[in-house]
């Protein structure tokens, strides 16, 4: 390969990153995106009252139920809803967004729990956002793996940003990598599509330049041989990593790796990264 082609080849790879990032810091820092949570509420069945949200709210075997008080309005999808609304029994990770003026009131279960996690535009986490800081893309970082599937999935449990709190998944198998001469492997749990894997991991980095508790990668479906690859270059922040209004899980044991992994995004400004 002649050193034009590299440079070439570098400055596609480069390019590529770069639109991946922003469109990541777009939808942190969308009006409605993680930077604006004001509250995270955990219902019970006893009406509650939050200054960020209209009505009280409850949950019970039926689900998660609202009292609005008169001249108060929800619009959920797409329909406008007054007085008692019924959201119903939420699945596990599933949710509902219901719009409220120009906030967003996100009603979802985590961890077998049902939250109101309200979201408003001028969040001062959200307004005096100036970016997430990352490592300069590298090639050297983007590793071809080999998905392993299990005979069944394995029902993995692992920890939350909240404490007490689990997060259970169904593993559908593990990845197996190299790096600088290591042998590697990562569990994967499913992503967001169909074939699509979600690898939670830390590593040693983890509490030095990039956050602590976890970060993330999602991936494409692995190919018909099970090839699939690891780009660290976008191992991503989650939630818990910009605000404490979030119950994001935690890497299982063994997705702990040995090795600094000195790509993807780095601890954020609002945790002291620089």
């Amino acid at each position: 390969m002649t050193t034009e082609a590299t440079a070439t080849d570098l400055h596609t790879f480069t390019e590529t990153w770069l639109e991946w990032y922003r469109a990541q810091e777009a939808r942190l820092s969308a009006p409605h995106g993680i930077l604006a949570i004001t509250g995270q509420h955990w219902l019970d069945d006893h009406p509650q009252r939050f200054p960020d949200a209209p009505g009280a709210w409850h949950t019970g075997p039926d689900g998660v139920v609202v009292t609005l008080d008169e001249g108060d309005e929800l619009v959920v999808d797409g329909t406008t809803v007054r007085g008692e609304h019924r959201f119903g029994v939420l699945p596990e990770r599933g949710g509902v967004n219901a719009v409220w003026k120009d906030a967003v009131i996100e009603v979802a279960k985590r961890g077998g729990h049902d939250i109101v996690r309200p979201r408003h535009p001028d969040a001062p986490r959200r307004t005096a956002f100036t970016g997430t800081p990352a490592y300069a893309p590298d090639p050297r970082w983007a590793v071809t793996g080999r998905y392993v599937p299990f005979d069944t999935p394995r029902p993995t449990t692992v920890g939350a940003a909240v404490e007490g709190l689990e997060h259970v998944y169904d593993a559908p198998g593990r990845i197996d990598f190299e790096l600088d001469g290591r042998q590697l492997s990562l569990t994967a749990f499913p992503g967001a599509g169909e074939g699509r894997l979600l690898v939670l991991f830390t590593d040693a980095t983890s509490g030095v330049t990039t956050y602590a508790a976890n970060r993330a990668l999602w991936l494409e479906p692995p190919a018909a041989d099970g090839r699939v690859v690891l780009d660290f270059n976008r191992a991503t922040n989650l939630p818990c990593a910009y605000t404490d209004l979030a119950t994001c899980p935690l890497p299982p044991g063994e997705n702990r790796l040995p090795v600094a992994i000195e790509a993807g995004q780095k601890i954020p400004r609002e945790r002291g990264g620089s």
